[in-house]
């Protein structure tokens, strides 16, 4: 798989299917192996799907530079640029989102449409999980395993249900997260990134079209975050799932309906 020079760093990326660009941004820890299979399948069928590693996550180079959700949306707009993509449709989930939404702050010309998936907008104005959710989230790395980290994660991103009643689905996930996995002092960085963005006030600049999607039961983002960047972000179209956690795996089939729909129209 290709990596090509964003900035002062080799970036890690993958390209799906043909058509219009829609660039695909991963949230926090997270990789290019971390999209669910059915995304990449579906979604390329009607757009150039562009998926890569954040700084320091996966294959990218992890660099000395201070990390912030602001250097993270310039390496997105520089992988664009390195690919010669003018203009994309952007998603982001989790951490990713909230690079989107930076992303189409700064460089609003590049952004056709945005989806916001699982995330918020930062600062006072978001909506915090429980203390016992972010002990989960932020173990010291450089005292456990990839496997042992991949094992508290998932209740974070998906319902007991879901794994309950989905025999082999924890393993695949499993898969998933321990491929490529953060190093501690990308994990510590890319903390402290989350914890210094906030968005709020910008908002109200974005003027693309925005579609902002969130689970119900979404316990590392709660679900209130959602109608707060809904309302926000000029006429964004607000869509929500009952069963759905972070990861959105729950209603795979509605998820996916929902930003086929919303990409392809007018």
């Amino acid at each position: 798989m290709p990596k090509i020079k964003v900035n002062d760093i080799q970036m890690f990326y993958e390209v799906h299917g043909e058509g219009f660009p829609l660039i695909m941004i991963m949230g926090f820890t997270g990789n290019t192996s971390w999209w669910d299979p059915r995304w990449i399948q579906t979604l390329s069928e009607k757009f150039k799907v562009i998926a890569f590693d954040n700084r320091g996550a996966g294959r990218t180079d992890i660099s000395d530079r201070e990390y912030s959700i602001k250097l993270f949306a310039e390496d997105t707009a520089g992988l664009m640029n390195a690919l010669g993509i003018p203009q994309a449709n952007v998603l982001g989930i989790s951490m990713g989102g909230m690079i989107a939404q930076e992303l189409v702050l700064n460089y609003p010309e590049k952004v056709k449409k945005l989806v916001l998936c699982s995330t918020y907008c930062g600062g006072a104005k978001s909506v915090q999980p429980s203390q016992e959710v972010q002990r989960a989230l932020t173990p010291d790395r450089g005292t456990v395993s990839a496997e042992e980290v991949a094992r508290m994660t998932i209740p974070l991103l998906f319902t007991e249900e879901f794994i309950k009643n989905n025999p082999g689905a924890e393993e695949l996930v499993m898969q998933q997260i321990t491929k490529n996995p953060i190093s501690n002092e990308a994990f510590m960085r890319q903390t402290n990134a989350i914890m210094n963005f906030d968005a709020y006030d910008r908002l109200s600049q974005i003027k693309v079209p925005t579609l902002v999607l969130y689970g119900k039961r979404d316990i590392l983002i709660p679900p209130e975050n959602g109608a707060i960047l809904g309302k926000a972000i000029p006429e964004a179209r607000l869509v929500s799932f009952e069963n759905s956690a972070h990861g959105l795996i729950e209603e795979t089939e509605e998820v996916l309906h929902a930003i086929v729909e919303f990409l392809t129209g007018t």
